[in-house]
Formats: C-alpha cells, structure tokens, sequence
C-alpha cells in the first residue's frame, strides 16, 4: 500500500514521467471502452492560426493533473472503464489538408470496429470532419448518423465559398458535408454559442437551412442556461450523441490559447460550460472532441491546456459512468 501510494504521488505531478493523456497506458483500443486521441492536425483552419497540431502534445504534458475522481458523480472513471491512450494520426502528408482527413477517417474507423469510443484532442476544427465521416453510422452508432452537442463560437457550416484558403474539408465546412453524405443528423443536433464577427450578415443561414437547431450566444443569455439544458435533453434523447467542444466558445479571459479567438462578446464561462456538456449524461454518448488549442498563445500557467483537460475530464467521466451502469 506505502508503493502504491507513492505511485500515486508522482502519477499526479505533470512534469514527471511519460506524458500519455491522463497517464492511461498507450496501447491500442481494442478490448477497451474508451480510446483517447491526438489528432495533432492545422491544414485544415486555413488562416495564419497554424500551431494547433500542437494541441495534443500540450494537453498530454498536463493531464496528469485532471486524472482524479469525479466529485459529482462518485465515479473513479479510471476504474469504471478500461481506458487507453491511442497515440496520435499519423500524418505523412501533413500540408495537404483533404489526405490528413481522410488518414483521420481511416485511424477513426479501426477504433470505430473496435467498439471503443473515441475521445479526441486537436487539431483544428477541420478533424471533427473526419472523424465522424468514420463514426457516423458506423459500428458504435449502430448504423445511425451522429446527433450533435456543438459547443463554438462559429458555425463551422459555410456554405456560401467552396473553400477555406485552399482546405476543402476545412474548418469552416464539416457541419455542412457530414450532413450531405448522412453521416451527421442536424435536426437533431444543437450548436450553441455561436457569437462569431459575421463575416456576412447571413452567417448562419446555411445552418437554419439544414435544419440545425441553434442557440447563438445572445440568446442563451436571454433564455438562461436551464431553458437550454432542457432543449438539448428534449433534441438528443434516445440517439448517437457526439459532443464536439471548440476552446473558442469560451471566454478569451478562461482560454486565451485558442485560433479565431473572438473578443467581442463574452463567451461562457468553465461553469456554463460543463453544465451545457453534462445535458447528455446518461445518454448513448460515442464519442468526443477538443478542438483549437493553441499552445503558443497560452498563458504561462497553461491555462487553456489545463481548461482543455477539464472538459476532456468531463467527457471520459460520462462514458465511463455509462460503461459501469451497463456492466
């Protein structure tokens, strides 16, 4: 017990020892319940914010800290579920954005056979594209297409220009392409924040158009967190949830290391943030992703890192709560 303790010690200092995300081991996911991801990706943002491959890699240097109970829930995830750390997709061709979605896709769909859900740290926005081309109606969703909780500031469904700088499936188009080929169900999926500086003034109309269901951050705060808890549980009950979080749908002032930051009006705050996630606890939750963290821009204190880790914290807990409820 005195080892074993000690053990502990060190497993929680960040700066000790091999930096896998939340000190799981690194194997592969196959008789797991949870594979964790570095998808170390940028061609796909299109402007000058290039550093988010670096994400992952930051991420990894100070999980070890969030690897903790889970105080609300009374969970140990790390003894609810067998969890592991993937590693990171391979990208030979890196500066070509269109051939790193599709390696996503096919690393995606391995895990995806394996029955393993898969929770992700990026990498700009453009890798939720892959991914779900590989899990929607796929194994884990049961040959269903993937129900959105989409956390951002943008809304990443632009259709009006047929490229970003140059990346087809970029950032700024996955909402509208995963819809087209079936993979994504907007009606019944929810992005929420949305506050971005409109580069048009009818910057959300392909998302009405394809029937997302849309709660901008000026009308979250007029409708209260509760009023929108309630619209995510009624939206998402019974289907293949995918939570996608972008760091820029936070306030700058809580997570200042992220691309497109936007200034101009505040973003939500941690406690907003997580309750919004936690809508889905108990539901059929297959998956999740981290996107835009920017690690040249961080704070000192890591603090969108540290951020980062909470909210990937947070959706480890919730599958690993649904795997011990269904032992």
């Amino acid at each position: 017990m005195a080892e074993e303790h000690l053990n502990s010690m060190m497993e929680n200092l960040y700066w000790w020892g091999i930096p896998t995300l939340f000190r799981c081991p690194h194997q592969e996911a196959a008789n797991q319940d949870i594979a964790l991801v570095g998808v170390p990706h940028s061609t796909g943002n299109g402007t000058t914010e290039r550093d988010q491959h670096l994400g992952p890699r930051a991420v990894r240097n100070v999980s070890s800290i969030g690897r903790r109970m889970h105080g609300d829930f009374q969970l140990n995830p790390w003894e609810a579920a067998k969890i592991v750390d993937v590693g990171d997709v391979p990208f030979p061709r890196a500066n070509d954005n269109e051939d790193c979605i599709e390696q996503i896709t096919r690393f995606f769909k391995k895990i995806d056979e394996t029955g393993a859900r898969p929770i992700s740290v990026g990498g700009d926005h453009s890798i939720t594209g892959g991914i779900i081309q590989a899990l929607g109606r796929g194994e884990i969703t049961g040959g269903e297409p993937i129900c959105l909780l989409h956390l951002d500031a943008h809304s990443d469904v632009f259709t009006k220009v047929d490229h970003f700088l140059g990346a087809k499936k970029s950032a700024a188009h996955w909402g509208a392409y995963l819809a087209d080929q079936g993979k994504v169900d907007p009606k019944h999926s929810m992005q929420i924040g949305l506050r971005g500086h409109a580069r048009t003034l009818d910057w959300l109309e392909p998302s009405y158009e394809y029937g997302y269901n849309v709660v901008t951050m000026k009308e979250f705060r007029k409708r209260g967190l509760l009023d929108v808890v309630d619209q995510i549980k009624t939206i998402l009950a019974g289907r293949p949830v995918y939570i996608t979080f972008d760091l820029d749908c936070l306030d700058p002032t809580i997570a200042p290391g992220v691309a497109n930051i936007e200034a101009g009006e505040k973003g939500f705050d941690i406690d907003e943030a997580i309750s919004l996630i936690r809508s889905v606890r108990g539901m059929n939750i297959v998956g999740g992703d981290i996107v835009c963290m920017m690690p040249t821009k961080d704070s000192p204190n890591q603090i969108t890192a540290l951020t980062a880790t909470s909210i990937m914290f947070e959706m480890i807990a919730m599958i690993a709560e649904n795997v011990k409820i269904n032992k």
